[in-house]
């Protein structure tokens, strides 16, 4: 493998925690207003998780293992640790008070004053716990001298229950459930949500990891794509995120090997379907219904799996919704890039000053742009907390993408 190639593969691991990082401040603010007045210069540097969060509805979300079986399985199961009062769980008391909605979603929330951010306590620069876990696929890889599943999930396992270094207490729901079915004795391999039963399993967080991995054989996308799709189905059991996946695996090599952003950003806005159902109406949707896990199963289906036959009219970023959704998230993503002429940092500022689930696009959106790139600016490589140690696993994961072989640990 090239020596270009080799540095591509380091600018996009790179470009993934610069942009989490970037938009973890402003990570699930659905109102650009409300970012304009947290933050009135922009997302122009790295900020610290600001309190109060004015949209936050992270408080009372649930995480219910079963203690009885887990203990009889000699199996851990506190993956929340000192935030796990933030949680209604089976183990720990919850003493908040959820008597206001959520303007966006309409999901029961605390006052604004107890409005935890997703991110509560996260200092500028520094990693959220989805970031972390790259970090934890990475190490595997390093420590193995090439990828195994089964010592990824010896880690993962290992990094969520035992007290780690991340201290950000949001843990998304597939993790949440992940560990629920754990708790019940079920093998690692099989303990991935499926997206049927809860929807928000199909998010653009579960293409991060994936991708990753697929840097690992850059000059054979065949391989990756399925390595990728094998990896995705550890954590997330979701058709979107497959499709995604298909999709963005072969893009992200061609970056890598040196094609053109701008070229490839203006393809993926071609091909990508625009969904039917706009962001506007997704969220008055979710409104309607006093949040998304009220509305009915199949409507639900109807919301998130219909396309336009023709979607040119709907290639303005205003049209999607900043919410998780695979289907939403991607051409979003592909939008924002051909705006921004897929400039590193302003498309990542764009992306953070989006809100919704900007962090996990930032994260993909790093990938991808900065695989494009011929280097990342050096100042926001420094300003990450952790980034000597960070710099150290780049270079080794880099190293061991080199050799073309990376799939072959056991």
């Amino acid at each position: 493998m090239s020596h270009s190639v080799v540095q591509r593969i380091e600018n996009a691991l790179w470009g993934a925690f610069i942009g989490d990082a970037l938009a973890m401040p402003v990570h699930w603010f659905y109102s650009p207003d409300k970012i304009r007045k947290q933050f009135p210069g922009g997302i122009d540097r790295y900020y610290p998780a600001p309190h109060p969060h004015p949209d936050a509805f992270m408080l009372g979300m649930t995480y219910q293992p079963d203690v009885e079986k887990s203990r009889a399985n000699g199996r851990d199961y506190d993956i929340l640790h000192q935030h796990a009062r933030f949680y209604r769980t089976t183990y720990s008391d919850f003493s908040f008070s959820l008597e206001n909605r959520e303007g966006e979603h309409g999901n029961a929330t605390a006052a604004l004053d107890e409005r935890m951010h997703y991110h509560h306590g996260l200092e500028a620069g520094e990693s959220t716990l989805g970031a972390a876990l790259i970090r934890v696929l990475m190490r595997s890889v390093i420590d193995r001298h090439g990828y195994s599943q089964d010592g990824f999930l010896e880690g993962f396992i290992r990094y969520m229950t035992e007290p780690r270094d991340n201290q950000d207490p949001y843990t998304e729901i597939y993790l949440r459930r992940w560990f629920e079915h754990y708790s019940q004795g079920i093998a690692p391999e099989n303990c991935a949500e499926h997206q049927r039963r809860m929807w928000s399993i199909g998010s653009v967080g579960g293409l991060v990891r994936p991708l990753v991995l697929a840097l690992l054989n850059a000059n054979n996308p065949y391989l990756a794509t399925g390595m990728a799709l094998g990896h995705q189905l550890l954590t997330h059991r979701s058709e979107m995120v497959s499709s995604g996946l298909s999709l963005l695996v072969p893009v992200l090599l061609r970056l890598v090997n040196g094609e053109s952003p701008e070229a490839i950003f203006s393809e993926l806005l071609r091909q990508l379907p625009a969904p039917a159902v706009s962001g506007q109406a997704l969220f008055q949707a979710y409104r309607d219904h006093d949040g998304p896990g009220n509305i009915p199963a199949d409507e639900t289906w109807r919301l998130h799996m219909s396309f336009l036959n023709e979607s040119a009219a709907a290639k303005n970023p205003d049209y999607f919704a900043t919410a998780c959704y695979i289907e939403q998230a991607l051409p979003l993503m592909a939008a924002l890039g051909n705006q921004q002429h897929c400039d590193f940092i302003g498309t990542l500022t764009a992306n953070a000053e989006a809100g919704g689930d900007n962090v996990h696009r930032g994260m993909v959106l790093g990938l991808l742009l900065a695989a494009g790139s011929d280097g990342v600016p050096e100042e926001w490589k420094t300003g990450l907390k952790d980034h000597h140690e960070l710099a150290e696993e780049i270079h080794q994961f880099a190293a061991i993408a080199a050799r073309g072989d990376g799939h072959l640990a056991l």
